[in-house]
């Protein structure tokens, strides 16, 4: 059997990783931009845990990949994992899969509470980590000091698997950003609408860990719409909720009373971002950005049918308002959103493949897989995890306290502020 040692996945240090990203990049907010080669000559051996939302990744594709074992505490969700990555060995819990000595990394797709006991877990026993939203949820900023320490400790790879940072939307708005088309971008809004979760927070009539969990403790959707761009971190928030008389919202091991928040930020560049997570109303459901420039603007699609579009001022075209006074008539241009899947920004077997959640799952896919491979920091990385997470919990902190203003604990390379 082969041992840990024999792995060179496992023998790559935390300052091997540092070095090796900060010579091919200067900043992990253009990742997704950059074509990584295949190298094929080594192969990421990883297990899955959680056989849910886990069986939706492209694993079994990656030409640098094999899954090695999966998991899941119920028989009928673990056999679902061996049929669709087509992997023979399964263990009963992600805590007998971790003492694998084959297994290089996990993934981590277990309920959203339990995100940073098993990743610790997965590091204790030398596995890097790809681990699903939130990175932290339920145990407040002391949960995610725990989260930062632990993977400071171990010095091992990990990664948040954002879907909204590998949006086609957002994607063009790194490129855009990266080629200064923006001018400044001053102002920012986006939003997660999901109704009718609660179908999903009960099951065989008990109570699933998605009961009555406050909004903006997922708040992962709006942030990577502007972090995952510009690199900005929110420094301050007022966020203002909204509830009813629903049992839900009475008795929930969050003591969260909100099914809808909103909250205003504010940047360490001076910026204004305007966050929307709602759970019920009248509303189609959406995950939806915008980025407000003084050069152009950029409105991605909305659940109404519009979008994705383009603002730009227009010098050569002028009109006169309702009041008398002549302006420039900003322009309104259609954007035609490229299919990045089908790019050299994924390996070529990936390129085909119909990815989840708005296409991203193969991104993150190679993404992880890549950073692995080539020894650099994955684009999410813990910094980027808990500079999209933490705002949320804050946030939320704030909607408690009638709309407080409070400030946004910040993670950084050098110390916990």
């Amino acid at each position: 059997m082969e041992s840990k040692k024999s792995s060179p996945v496992k023998n790559i240090s935390r300052r091997s990783f540092i070095k090796k990203s900060s010579a091919a990049i200067a900043s992990t907010a253009f990742m997704s931009q950059i074509a990584y080669p295949v190298s094929g000559s080594r192969k990421i051996r990883i297990g899955v845990v959680g056989g849910g939302f886990g069986a939706g990744f492209q694993w079994q594709y990656h030409p640098d990949c094999i899954v090695e074992a999966v998991s899941d505490l119920r028989p009928e969700r673990k056999k679902r994992l061996m049929d669709v990555y087509n992997c023979q060995k399964s263990y009963d819990s992600l805590e007998e899969l971790v003492k694998d000595p084959k297994i290089d990394a996990v993934a981590v797709f277990t309920e959203g509470p339990n995100h940073v006991k098993h990743t610790i877990e997965c590091m204790k026993h030398g596995k890097h980590v790809v681990s699903a939203v939130p990175a932290c949820m339920g145990g407040g900023i002391e949960e995610a000091h725990k989260l930062f320490d632990a993977v400071k400790k171990y010095g091992l790879s990990y990664m948040m698997a954002e879907s909204s940072y590998y949006h086609g939307f957002t994607i063009s708005a790194r490129k855009f950003y990266a080629e200064k088309k923006f001018g400044e971008i001053f102002y920012a809004e986006a939003e997660y609408q999901h109704p009718g979760l609660e179908c999903i927070y009960f099951e065989n009539g008990k109570r699933t860990w998605r009961h009555g969990m406050a909004p903006m403790h997922y708040p992962t959707h709006c942030t990577a719409f502007l972090i995952g761009v510009t690199g900005e971190r929110l420094t301050q928030v007022s966020c203002h909720g909204w509830g009813d008389d629903d049992p839900i919202l009475k008795d929930n091991v969050y003591n969260n009373p909100f099914w809808n928040e909103s909250a205003m930020f504010k940047t360490n560049r001076g910026h204004a971002f305007k966050v929307n997570v709602w759970w019920k109303g009248a509303h189609k459901g959406c995950e939806r950005g915008e980025l407000n420039g003084t050069k152009m603007s950029f409105y991605g699609p909305t659940a109404n049918g519009m979008g994705p579009v383009i603002v730009r001022p227009d010098k050569d075209r002028k009109e006169t308002d309702d009041g008398g006074y002549e302006r420039y008539l900003p322009a309104l241009e259609k954007y035609q959103q490229p299919n990045w899947a089908t790019t050299d920004m994924l390996p070529e077997p990936m390129r085909k493949l119909i990815g989840g959640h708005g296409g991203s799952s193969t991104f993150i896919t190679h993404e992880f897989i890549d950073a692995l491979v080539h020894e650099r920091t994955p684009a999410i990385d813990i910094y980027e995890s808990l500079a999209y997470t933490v705002p949320g919990i804050i946030a939320h902190e704030s909607a408690l306290q009638g709309g407080a203003l409070l400030k946004i604990p910040q993670f950084d390379k050098k110390k916990k502020i």
